[in-house]
This record gives structure tokens, C-alpha cells and sequence, in this order.
């Protein structure tokens, strides 16, 4: 690419600070590297992240200003409301990690998720054996209808990905999501860059700086568990 970026080599290398990244395209900060484990975990400790098409190097990005959702201004619209008290999916959480980054992976109109790559998919599926990475999964009986993944650490979850195969998955993914996040006590989840869906359930942006102060401290996640966050009422 034609841009001057610091490259990353493959040995570890250190990622250049944060408010050294581009303008135009906003937040591109460093290309090269490796998506293995330590440096992946290193990034988001800085709240870099990676994202990239296939044919082209690993990008590390860091925008300015980021978009973020803080759990107390969720948006449940009215329609929401209703839907949530009818519905009969099961929702549960680290049931079937790779199945939820398979599906977002899917081409889908309007969507971003053919960034995901093999090579993506198998690095979270590895941090997810970490217990850094975790899913939130949507079943009509035994059918994955929606769900989404992340990376949970310290107090903050670092959003990737979604997908809805029927109405209003998605968004039940991420409600039950942040009611989980607040009994664990995190208090920011990372949604990247400005998103319209994402908007409509509250996501805003805040300054960089503001972000980097509710980065983690420690690499360590709330959520180490696989369970029923909601099974609907007669199913055994």
C-alpha cells in the first residue's frame, strides 16, 4: 500500500502510540504483524484492533473519535420492549464460539463481515481458548439464528461482530449481553466505529483519550462461562 505506515514484523514488535495514527483513513495506525494471541491481547490493551481484507497485511487501527455503548444508556425502543417479553429463543453464552464467528463471517448486504478471514477466524477462535473472547448466541431450538463475539477484559467488552438471521436477533444478543456485562461490572463496551444499527440502541462517540482511560489494566476476563443467560418459559 501506498500509505508510510510503521510496519509490525512477525518477532512481537511494539505498536506505535496511539495518537500517532492517520487522520484519513481515520485511526489506520500500523500495518504487519501477526494475529497470534500475545500480540492480539497486547492491542486491545491499547484498544487497537485489527481489520483488513483478504490479499492485504494485517491493519491495526485506533480512531478518533471511537465509537462506544455504556451499558446504563442502552435504547430498548418500545417494539423492543414487547418483542423481549413474547419471544422463544434461548440465549446463552459461549455455547458455540466458532459457530457465532462463522456465521458473522457470512456475506451479508450491508454488512462488514467479510473482513473475516480463515486466518481471522482461527486467532479468535484461539483467544476464545484463552478465555478472552466470548459469544452470545441465539437458538430457535437447535438453529443458530443470532449472535455476536467479543473480547471481554478487565472492565471493558471489545466489540467484533453480530449477525441476525431473523428479526431482532442481533439486538437480543446485545441486550442480554450488557445485562450480563453489568452483573460483572463492566462499564464500556467498545463498538469501534460509528454504526447506524449500533446508534439506534445508543452507541455514541467519545474522544480517544477518553476511551483509553477504560482500557484494561489487567488480562483478565469477567466471563469465563458457558450457560442459559434466558431459556423461555415451558422448555425443558
Amino acid at each position: 500500500m501506498s500509505l508510510n505506515l510503521p510496519w509490525l514484523d512477525d518477532r512481537c514488535s511494539r505498536f506505535p502510540e496511539t495518537a500517532t495514527a492517520l487522520k484519513h483513513p481515520n485511526g489506520l495506525l500500523a500495518a504487519g504483524g501477526t494475529l497470534d494471541t500475545d500480540t492480539l491481547t497486547r492491542a486491545y490493551r491499547r484498544g487497537i484492533f485489527p481489520w483488513y481484507e483478504a490479499g492485504q497485511p494485517v491493519l491495526w487501527w485506533s480512531p478518533d473519535p471511537r465509537m462506544v455503548l455504556f451499558p446504563a444508556e442502552l435504547h430498548i425502543s418500545k417494539s423492543m420492549r414487547g418483542f423481549l417479553g413474547k419471544h422463544e429463543y434461548t440465549i446463552t453464552i459461549n455455547r458455540d464460539f466458532e459457530a457465532v464467528v462463522s456465521n458473522c463471517a457470512g456475506s451479508r448486504p450491508g454488512s462488514q463481515g467479510t473482513w473475516i478471514t480463515p486466518q481471522v477466524k482461527a486467532a479468535y477462535c484461539n483467544m476464545h481458548k484463552t478465555g478472552l473472547a466470548h459469544s452470545v448466541e441465539v437458538w430457535a431450538g437447535n438453529d443458530l439464528v443470532g449472535g455476536l463475539y467479543g473480547i471481554a477484559m478487565d472492565r471493558i467488552f471489545f466489540g467484533e461482530s453480530m449477525f441476525s438471521h431473523r428479526d431482532n436477533t442481533s439486538k437480543l444478543a446485545l441486550i442480554h449481553l450488557v445485562a450480563e456485562l453489568v452483573s460483572v461490572g463492566v462499564g464500556l463496551i467498545d463498538c469501534q466505529v460509528p454504526n447506524p444499527h449500533l446508534e439506534s440502541l445508543g452507541a455514541r462517540l467519545i474522544p480517544r483519550e477518553k476511551f483509553e482511560n477504560y482500557l484494561p489494566k489487567q488480562d483478565k476476563s469477567p466471563l469465563n462461562s458457558t450457560r442459559q443467560l434466558f431459556l423461555p418459559p415451558g422448555w425443558p
